[in-house]
């Protein structure tokens, strides 16, 4: 149906549809690259354009950063539940990787095969909106990154104490619950406690290289989840697949396994401590944090700062 003429123009209506409204700030087309600022485009065809875009930078960072400021205004004891139901859920990562391989003949498509059961502990959370510690590498650090003060940086801080011990507490939950006899078969019992032995390798710097590598990818998997609308699943699925294929270290998935080991007396807690949480943690923070909080946000601070400024200018016109 052609458009009605605008009772304040006398100019006459043009056959040609109206262009869209421009986005907020937006001086030109180019701003907008997914076609639904095209001339040749009815307004229900603009509609399914911009539907089918991929969506910008700036706005994938605010949906992130958005989601990291509703975890910091969380109460500590919503943090701590969310965050031990993550722990729990994370134990099926350990467990299913132990079924497979148990079910699996020896050789080399053995690992390629049960590094699958690696990722269900983080579809689980992922899917669930659980809380995991290394999420909020990413998610939690955006508010801080563009608001830059105290008070949300000791946010972060508290958020990040009580989601790690409530996620390290779910694993060794789990880990005692895989203790008792009988419960499953032993060739079961012998996959856990290999893939336990194995959560916790030698050498402090090739530990936080590989958790570096695993936060990295977790979080980069994160950055990725909003543009993946309806492969949200297999986003988790084949990003957790690469980190077990890998034996990348991640402080929470690995807790479950390095628990396990400690608990059956195949390692001491003091292995626990220095040879998998301290340089696991640590190398997870900074591939969540440096590699890409800091990159991705780095990318469009400019383009955030000059969107303040024309939101700052057009509150000084009204």
């Amino acid at each position: 149906m052609p458009d009605s003429p605008t009772p304040a123009s006398s100019a006459p209506a043009s056959s040609a549809p109206d262009a869209p409204a421009p986005e907020p700030g937006a001086d030109d087309a180019t701003l907008r690259p997914d076609g639904a600022a095209s001339p040749h485009l009815a307004a229900p065809q603009r509609r399914q354009a911009a539907q089918h875009a991929a969506l910008r930078p700036l706005v994938i960072h605010e949906i992130i950063r958005a989601e990291g400021e509703t975890e910091l205004a969380r109460t500590a004891g919503a943090l701590a539940l969310s965050g031990l139901a993550a722990g729990l859920s994370m134990g099926f990562s350990f467990l299913t990787e132990a079924l497979l391989r148990a079910g699996l003949p020896a050789g080399p498509s053995r690992r390629l095969i049960a590094s699958f059961g690696y990722s269900i502990g983080f579809i689980i959370v992922v899917l669930g909106r659980q809380q995991l510690f290394t999420e909020s590498t990413l998610t939690a650090i955006l508010p801080v990154l563009t608001r830059r003060d105290r008070a949300t940086a000791f946010a972060v801080a508290r958020l990040w104490v009580i989601v790690l011990v409530a996620n390290l507490a779910g694993t060794w939950c789990f880990a005692a619950l895989l203790l008792p006899h009988g419960v499953f078969t032993k060739p079961v019992v012998a996959s856990l406690a290999v893939l336990g032995r194995d959560a916790i390798p030698p050498g402090f710097g090739a530990t936080v290289l590989k958790s570096m590598f695993a936060g990295w990818l977790i979080a980069l998997m994160v950055w990725i989840l909003p543009s993946a609308r309806s492969a949200r699943l297999l986003t988790v699925l084949l990003v957790t697949y690469v980190v077990a294929l890998a034996r990348l270290s991640h402080v929470v998935a690995g807790s479950a396994e390095a628990a396990y080991a400690v608990l059956t007396g195949a390692r001491p807690f003091a292995d626990y401590l220095g040879s998998f949480l301290a340089p696991t943690l640590i190398g997870n923070v900074f591939g969540g944090v440096a590699l890409v909080a800091l990159l991705n946000h780095g990318t469009i601070a400019t383009e955030i700062r000059d969107s303040e400024h024309r939101l700052s200018d057009q509150a000084d016109d009204t």
